[in-house]
């Protein structure tokens, strides 16, 4: 899972993505971003475009993004650019979708980023867009206070009901919209005593829904510190407690500790781990991961 917006450009999205096809990862993801929630800020490539790049570029690994927000993304141009992509990349694309969150970012370009309830409320309104729009196949009329759509249809027809997955921790709000709207339910960042949690009430809000808790896939993005041997790790966690790292959810340790971990994660039924991988330089680092742990 690579940060877009902490210095990602064409040379080396091009480069990280080729290295992750080929060293055998199952996909990799991106977040959508403008700027950091602080200075300094870095390159950060556009979303959508860099997308595409992977749609026509790759063969193999599965793709998306951690997510989009509605605060700036349209849902109408979530659901039209999300599913002619998963078209052109024969079928592995997941449109991630979430309420927004950086207040930097919405202020320097001017897009509203409302209350918490109302962020929410508007996520919902534009999970009904897009599902709409991408699983109807008669056109679709909705009226709501965010958005409105009068026997609005796409053309050329989706291929397939493009998968949907919407990110947040949030029980209250984000795990019912799961239930209701999405493919997929992405967590971020938690232990597994919090995680099983979680996964206990979306298990119960897809029965309150009449749907099989195993029709939406579970999986978590987080973050990860990652040494070849021990002297590598003492290096890279820089002094840091690694027991209080681990208690927040990350990864944390050389190959066997990393591989512990991931399976604790598959044990609590989580299908895939996002892994935050922020030297994009680091290829040597990378190709280690994937032949050491994969």
């Amino acid at each position: 899972m690579i940060e877009g917006q902490m210095g990602v450009n064409w040379d080396n999205w091009k480069r990280t993505v080729k290295a992750v096809e080929d060293l055998g990862f199952a996909g990799i993801y991106r977040s959508d971003h403008f700027t950091n929630g602080n200075t300094p800020d870095f390159d950060s490539l556009e979303l959508w475009v860099s997308l595409v790049w992977v749609a026509d570029n790759t063969q193999r690994i599965d793709f998306g993004q951690l997510v989009s927000p509605v605060s700036f993304r349209h849902p109408v141009w979530l659901a039209r650019q999300g599913y002619q992509i998963d078209d052109l990349s024969g079928g592995r694309f997941t449109l991630g979708v979430g309420a927004g969150w950086q207040d930097r970012e919405h202020n320097m370009f001017g897009f509203p980023l409302l209350s918490v309830k109302e962020r929410l409320d508007r996520l919902e309104e534009g999970m009904q867009v897009i599902t709409g729009l991408i699983r109807s196949n008669e056109p679709v009329s909705f009226q709501g206070e965010y958005y409105s759509l009068q026997d609005a249809h796409l053309l050329p027809k989706p291929r397939r009901k493009t998968p949907i997955l919407i990110g947040g921790n949030g029980k209250n709000r984000i795990l019912p919209m799961v239930a209701r709207y999405a493919d997929e339910w992405n967590g971020t960042s938690m232990h597994t005593t919090v995680l099983k949690e979680r996964l206990e009430l979306l298990d119960q809000y897809c029965e309150e829904n009449n749907r099989s808790p195993s029709e939406v896939k579970r999986s978590m993005m987080t973050g990860l510190i990652f040494g070849r041997d021990d002297a590598e790790m003492k290096s890279k966690s820089e002094g840091r407690d690694i027991n209080a790292i681990r208690e927040r959810g990350m990864i944390v340790g050389t190959p066997s500790q990393v591989q512990d971990q991931l399976g604790e994660l598959a044990e609590t039924g989580i299908y895939r781990v996002m892994l935050q991988w922020l030297d994009l330089d680091d290829m040597d680092g990378l190709e280690a991961l994937a032949k050491v742990v994969l």
